[in-house]
């Protein structure tokens, strides 16, 4: 059976089997703290391009970045969270509009921060791509004059 997408062309459909073939994607809801329920309306996509966030009921966001901008991967747990085997992944991202994405009350919360971790090192070189620090060269201007 073949999956069919309202507003996709067939070339749009073909690159997406070929991403899943090629790599993995993790497909993951935010759960309530209580129990580890999936009765929230958000919907976490890792991909090794991209990190996408689906956020809403009625009125929808959805919010992504690229792999190749992640530069930094933590794991949180608190105690609720350990409790019903959830975790929260916080990625500190280079992305404009959101430096610090969190994936919320996940399960396989470890295993999807290393693959984040591992997945944007390897976009980065795929990309040829320099992670840098900002060390605030505005600070130095003011010190030369």
């Amino acid at each position: 059976m073949e999956e069919k997408k309202i507003g996709a062309d067939a070339g749009d459909i073909r690159q997406e089997k070929e991403r899943e073939e090629n790599g993995k994607r993790y497909v993951e809801r935010k759960r309530w703290l209580f129990l580890g329920l999936p009765f929230t309306f958000t919907k976490y996509t890792v991909t090794d391009e991209v990190i996408t966030i689906n956020d809403g009921f009625l009125s929808t966001k959805e919010n992504d970045c690229y792999m190749y901008k992640v530069q930094d991967v933590e794991l949180l747990t608190s105690l609720g969270e350990r409790l019903f085997k959830l975790g929260t992944v916080a990625c500190y991202t280079g992305d404009n509009t959101h430096p610090q994405l969190y994936l919320q009350h996940i399960r396989n919360a470890k295993e999807i921060k290393d693959y984040i971790l591992k997945a944007s090192e390897e976009a980065r070189r795929r990309r040829r791509t320099l992670n840098t620090l900002n060390i605030d060269a505005a600070d130095l201007d003011e010190i030369d004059d």
